[in-house]
């Protein structure tokens, strides 16, 4: 049974809907660059095959599952400089998403689910500061599993855990899996290995991909790229975005 999506429905198969078993989805990205060979659109798309793979374990375990639009404006720092990229306050992200949990609940949604492919710290921020001003004014339930931290990003790929990730092969195997059409595989071939990891040069105080050691906006391996390993990426998004709700929906738990 294909997910249905949010949009698509009308006021009153909003009404009938058991909204106290049925599980929101919010795809949520970036307008930012991703190298030379990877779309602005690269966290979008991730975003979205998270969504799907996470709505489909999500109604394998007996819930209702709806796809939102994808929030597609982020905080985008670290990319800022680079033409394209389209950032804006981590507070407008935090203010969206409140104001979404709100209405949701409003509606007697079970609740939201944060399928997010876009890893700026500020943007990690912003969700993370979302979730705590819901909490505290007693919303529903919100799922934004952090990939950045335990337990989630052991379970992704080598180059991923490596902290080399933006726009090398973890990301380009999936926009290979989903979108190869927005690919420039050519270039991507020829462009070599840039293997300095993103997560060491925050630590260290790095704020932009220049200062990280990425001048063209890309780290990692993105000639090793295959639509094969995307595929198996989306399937453990879907799992962890899966996780995360029956983790977040069970009383005391966090996601």
């Amino acid at each position: 049974m294909a997910i249905r999506e949010f949009a698509d429905l009308t006021w009153e198969d909003a009404r009938d809907l058991d909204r106290g078993r049925t599980v929101v989805v919010l795809p949520c990205g970036a307008i930012e660059a991703h190298g030379p060979h990877l779309p602005l659109a690269t966290d979008i798309v991730i975003a979205q095959a998270m969504a799907r793979a996470g709505a489909a374990r999500i109604e394998a375990r007996g819930l209702t599952a709806l796809l939102l639009p994808p929030l597609p404006f982020a905080a985008a720092p670290f990319a800022a400089a680079f033409a394209g990229t389209l950032s804006v306050a981590a507070s407008t992200v935090t203010a969206l998403v409140v104001d979404l949990a709100r209405e949701l609940t409003r509606h007697r949604f079970a609740a939201l689910a944060i399928a997010n492919g876009h890893v700026d710290p500020a943007h990690l921020g912003a969700l993370a500061e979302a979730i705590a001003c819901a909490r505290e004014a007693r919303l529903l339930p919100i799922a934004a599993p952090d990939l950045s931290k335990k337990p989630w990003a052991a379970r992704l790929s080598d180059e991923f855990k490596s902290g080399a990730c933006h726009a090398g092969r973890y990301e380009g195997s999936i926009v290979m899996a989903e979108r190869p059409d927005l690919v420039r595989d050519a270039i991507r071939l020829a462009l070599p290995p840039i293997p300095a990891s993103l997560s060491t040069a925050i630590r260290s105080g790095a704020r932009t991909f220049e200062e990280a050691g990425g001048p063209r906006a890309y780290f990692g391996w993105p000639a090793d790229a295959t639509a094969e390993e995307g595929r198996a990426t989306v399937a453990t998004l879907g799992e962890i975005l899966a996780e995360a709700v029956s983790s977040a929906m069970t009383p005391g738990g966090t996601a």
